[in-house]
């Protein structure tokens, strides 16, 4: 008897299995690229926020003042929330500066802000007064 050519329902199970595996390992290698790829826009978002806060402290006409402050800004069209640490230095005319940058909390999961801030910066600001044209 003349046997046809051609794959068996095993042969086609087995290549449907193989398939099957490397399609799932191939979507979880992407769904991992895309979470790292916004988290590295986070970070980048974020450490621009806080570069500009500080930039801002460094250009002020005041020095300013010990302590901790909070605030809200609207950058690349999300929320943001900073914090920002001035401490004293052994150096008596410079201030050291600690920001920290969160996306805002909208689910109102709470939590301080240090805890939830996807990037930090030190820096340093100057309590003598700038001189423009030197």
């Amino acid at each position: 008897m003349n046997r046809a050519h051609g794959f068996t329902l095993l042969e086609v199970l087995v290549a449907l299995a193989i398939f099957a595996l490397v399609a799932a390992s191939v979507l979880g290698v992407s769904a991992r690229s895309l979470q790292n790829a916004a988290r590295l826009e986070d970070k980048t978002l974020a450490m621009w926020v806080a570069d500009n806060q500080l930039t801002e402290l460094q250009l002020a006409s005041e020095t300013p003042a010990t302590g901790n402050r909070e605030g809200q800004v609207d950058f690349a069209n999300r929320q943001w929330q900073w914090q920002s640490s001035v401490e004293t230095t052994s150096e008596p005319t410079m201030l050291r500066v600690t920001l920290w940058v969160a996306p805002r909390d909208e689910r109102g999961r709470g939590g301080e802000l240090k805890e939830r801030a996807v990037t930090s910066l030190v820096g340093f600001v100057s309590t003598e007064p700038l001189e423009v044209g030197q």
